[in-house]
């Protein structure tokens, strides 16, 4: 009979576990009162983190929930409407955290692959003059996108957003929870995509392989609200070097082995494609996600 250990787990790449290097690291990990701004470490990776997207300044927050939730608070006011693709991680997978945490409305735009048609975008943004509408006050797209099977937002379709959100003087958030799979698979930097946005939310866990952690990152002015807001959400941490050490190991040496895991969920697709009562298409995936 066979045990746990004979099977490969697919579920997701949430399931990942720290390397050796990672425990070791917590293990030593100079730390302080982060709360006070006193964590050395923490300092590390949010260094670390705001130069490899060429940004200002960045926030370890605990998951990838609470840093999007964080942003849409800090860019919205509530009873303000915000524009996200309707099988978004924000809409779908953050428990109603916009209209429960931020008191603002979502308009979503369905999609076949994530990708909001410019023109449906501009079309759902609000007339600010009109006393009967809410404030559209910030644009959410998601790359990779997870429940389109981890696709890859076009480079060109993300100016045309970003030209589109600064002529409405409209802010954008970036979901990039798998952002550095898309850099693998596009050949697009991390710094050319966090460019084309207000701010950007990245996790160190999944692929990365650290146990805990997303990093909030954007302008100094924004982290600064941004570091109130998780305080209100009970995201301030103590001495919380001791998992902000294997973020700085998974940004030191995880990054660069990504492309693997974007070439097997390939060949997976391509191995199970033909199999009986499977529906895929081996050239819909992207990256390290194989949706059946």
């Amino acid at each position: 009979m066979g045990t746990v250990k004979d099977i490969s787990d697919f579920r997701s790449d949430t399931v990942t576990k720290p390397t050796p290097k990672m425990r070791q690291a917590m293990a030593s990990a100079v730390v302080g009162d982060d709360v006070l701004g006193d964590d050395p470490t923490v300092q590390a990776l949010e260094a670390k983190a705001a130069e490899m997207l060429g940004l200002e300044a960045a926030l370890f927050v605990p998951s990838g929930t609470m840093g999007n939730e964080i942003a849409v608070n800090v860019w919205t006011n509530p009873g303000d409407e915000i524009i996200l693709e309707s099988r978004s991680h924000i809409y779908l997978y953050e428990a109603g955290g916009p209209a429960r945490i931020s008191g603002v409305q979502v308009c979503p735009i369905e999609t076949t692959d994530g990708a909001m048609p410019i023109e449906a975008v501009r079309a759902s943004i609000r007339d600010s003059s009109d006393p009967h509408c809410p404030t559209t006050s910030l644009i959410c797209v998601e790359n990779t996108h997870n429940m389109h099977g981890g696709r890859v937002l076009p480079i060109d379709y993300l100016r045309s957003l970003r030209e589109l959100s600064l002529k409405q003087q409209i802010p954008i958030h970036l979901d990039g929870a798998r952002l550095f799979n898309a850099v693998h698979a596009s050949g697009i930097s991390a710094r050319e995509y966090a460019a084309l946005a207000d701010s950007v939310m990245f996790c160190l866990s999944k692929g990365l392989g650290a146990p805990i952690g997303s990093m909030l990152v954007g302008s100094a002015e924004f982290i600064e609200r941004a570091r109130r807001v998780r305080k209100v959400l009970g995201g301030g941490m103590r001495q919380v070097g001791v998992i902000a050490a294997p973020g700085i190991i998974a940004l030191e040496e995880m990054v660069d082995r990504l492309h693997i895991d974007n070439e097997n969920a390939k060949r997976l697709a391509q191995g199970i494609a033909g199999l009986p009562g499977v529906v895929l298409n081996p050239n819909t995936v992207d990256t390290n996600i194989v949706l059946v």
